[in-house]
């Protein structure tokens, strides 16, 4: 069992509004020393894999599928070796 922890954030040519809008208002709130902030989202996926690199590849074809747009975002992918009772304690 691999645990997937996957970075979604959009290429660097891609305007963020969200970004934007919050580097503008940590300015307001006195943080003049942050210059930039870039939004993206995360997400963890348990694998069922034979081996680290198997558990790799199903995550890349997730991102490239359905998790991430190929177009607009890149996507980084952490993988690690997780337990089953793991995998229960991050469910609701």
């Amino acid at each position: 069992m691999y645990k997937a922890t996957i970075s979604i954030t959009l290429r660097p040519s891609i305007l963020d509004p969200e970004g934007k809008t919050i580097q503008h208002a940590l300015t307001n709130l006195g943080y003049d020393v942050v210059d930039q902030v870039r939004m993206g989202k995360q997400a963890e996926v348990w694998i069922d894999a034979a081996s680290e690199a198997e558990a790799r590849e199903v995550a890349t074809e997730a991102c490239e599928k359905l998790l991430a747009n190929p177009v607009t975002e890149n996507f980084e992918i952490q993988i690690e070796s997780a337990s089953r009772e793991a995998v229960g304690e991050g469910t609701a």
